[in-house]
């Protein structure tokens, strides 16, 4: 395992889609070399150009990195396989859909395909990390990495420890954090976290304020922002992470915390028509 101090050498990233591959391109412009795994060769291919365009991006608003054209570059591949995980990998970090069967399975069959010091981490927003934990055979080694949306411009991960998480794991993991530039808050492992916990417990309650009729969604943006210096109003923001994820989270929410967290029937019909927000072009707000 490379040095706290720097990024890792090594890094595999489980899942190409948004998150997975602002993961990526994150890594790769702090200098990791960097395996993306897809399930196909077309999904494999749309990552590595969502990470180039990334990257021209991030070149454009003079980010790090040194990539001006947006190309992608030699140390960042994508392959269809978790047995093609470097055997050598740092880190690997798995960023699929909000699956507890599925994400225990993958993370599974990461650690038969790296080395014994390598860092398992899951970037779930609030699926238990330990029970996660419960299904691999180094669970010392692996522990939330939660980022967030869009990560090569967010400032913040998440780093959620299990019971077993180790001292050493949670150095690494930190330090890493501080080589991409991010600043980390540490808790342990709970429903939700605390983003999650805190950030939905507002967006639930702003889209009940719009079921109600009590104002209009930029209305209750607006408050937010420049009232209580949010960068981003509630509503937008759920329209930016996703309906869908908000629903999903908000069900195992209600699950395990209770009646506060129970979503609002508007939520539920906006994800029934396929408004997912700006992924599918409408939520709360229109998105061209």
């Amino acid at each position: 395992m490379t040095s706290a101090s720097a990024p890792p050498a090594v890094v595999g990233v489980i899942g190409g889609g948004r998150m997975g591959t602002g993961i990526a391109q994150s890594f790769a412009a702090a200098g990791s070399s960097v395996v993306v795994v897809e399930h196909d060769e077309a999904a494999a291919a749309v990552a590595l150009d969502r990470i180039a365009d990334g990257l021209r991006r991030a070149a454009e608003r003079g980010g790090p990195g040194g990539f001006a054209t947006g190309e992608v570059p030699d140390r960042v591949t994508a392959v269809t396989s978790i047995a093609e995980l470097p055997a050598d990998a740092d880190l690997v970090v798995e960023a699929v859909p909000e699956d507890a069967a599925l994400k225990a399975r993958l993370l599974t069959a990461a650690e038969r395909a790296v080395g014994e010091r390598c860092v398992l981490a899951t970037n779930t927003s609030s699926l238990p990390v330990t029970e996660l934990a419960a299904a691999l055979k180094r669970p010392g080694r692996f522990l939330g990495m939660h980022f967030f949306n869009p990560v090569p411009v967010s400032a913040l991960v998440e780093l959620v420890l299990t019971p077993d998480t180790t001292g050493e794991t949670l150095t690494a993991a930190a330090g890493w954090t501080h080589a991409l530039g991010k600043q980390k808050v540490v808790v342990q492992d709970s429903p939700g976290f605390a983003s999650s916990r805190l950030g939905l417990a507002l967006g639930l309650e702003a889209v009940r304020m719009v079921e109600e009729g009590v104002a209009e969604p930029e209305a209750i943006d607006t408050a937010m922002r420049l009232g209580y210096r949010h960068p981003m109003g509630p509503l937008r923001l759920t329209d930016v992470v996703g309906l869908d994820v908000r629903l999903a989270i908000a069900d195992h929410l209600h699950k395990t915390l209770g009646e506060r967290f129970a979503p609002p029937a508007l939520l539920r019909e906006k994800v029934a028509r396929g408004e997912l927000g700006r992924k599918t072009g409408k939520g709360f707000y229109p998105w061209p």
